[in-house]
């Protein structure tokens, strides 16, 4: 009986391992079956291309972009920050001393300029031209009433007046935004001004003599 007992336990035994041993084996090529997958699925989503938008937003910009960006004018640059510049760093670095329409200089054909200057430099939102006026050319320059050191440069130490636009070559919008500026300041009491004399004639004032 034991010997019986002992050839049935090792029987059990082999059926036992035999079982084992063949899930192992079918198990076996599922798991690398899956490992295989998974490193397939990494590979194909590297290997997808990334999308328009990514590209864009990734791309640095170029030459061109970097000229359309220049030339852009659609961002409002508030007043307060147009005031902050005119005491800045880069604005000494850029004019000096001098006036912001100084050394600035026209182009036009033959040796004698046109009696005015063009309509506008900008046209729907971009500069239209290679040699903008001077506060066309600087997008920090804002007209306003309250950015009086700016307007100081466009009127005469002498007269009082605004410098025409022969001689700052301000285009003709910017012409008469400079225009009304001014005429605001002096509303507003930000810019003072000579009180034009004004000549009366007394012969209307004189008491008339009874004949």
């Amino acid at each position: 009986m034991i010997k019986f007992g002992h050839g049935l336990g090792s029987i059990f035994k082999r059926i036992a391992l035999n079982h084992t041993g063949a899930s192992l084996y079918v198990t076996q090529p599922i798991h690398t079956a899956r490992a295989l997958n998974c490193e397939n699925h990494k590979h194909t989503d590297e290997g997808i291309p990334p999308s328009d938008e990514n590209q864009e937003q990734k791309r640095e910009p170029n030459e061109q972009d970097l000229k359309l960006m220049r030339k852009d004018r659609t961002k409002v640059i508030p007043v307060e920050t147009s005031i902050r510049y005119l005491t800045s760093s880069a604005y000494k670095q850029t004019y000096g001393e001098h006036f912001v329409w100084e050394q600035y200089r026209r182009n036009h054909k033959g040796p004698f300029p046109p009696r005015k200057t063009r309509k506008t430099c900008i046209r729907q939102g971009h500069i239209s031209t290679g040699n903008p006026c001077p506060i066309c050319r600087d997008e920090y320059l804002v007209l306003d009433h309250r950015n009086i050191e700016l307007l100081k440069q466009f009127i005469s130490p002498q007269t009082g007046q605004v410098l025409s636009y022969t001689k700052t070559g301000l285009c003709q919008k910017k012409h008469l935004q400079l225009l009304v500026a001014v005429e605001r300041a002096w509303d507003y009491g930000l810019l003072t001004f000579d009180v034009p004399y004004r000549e009366f004639d007394y012969t209307e004032y004189a008491q008339k003599s009874q004949a």
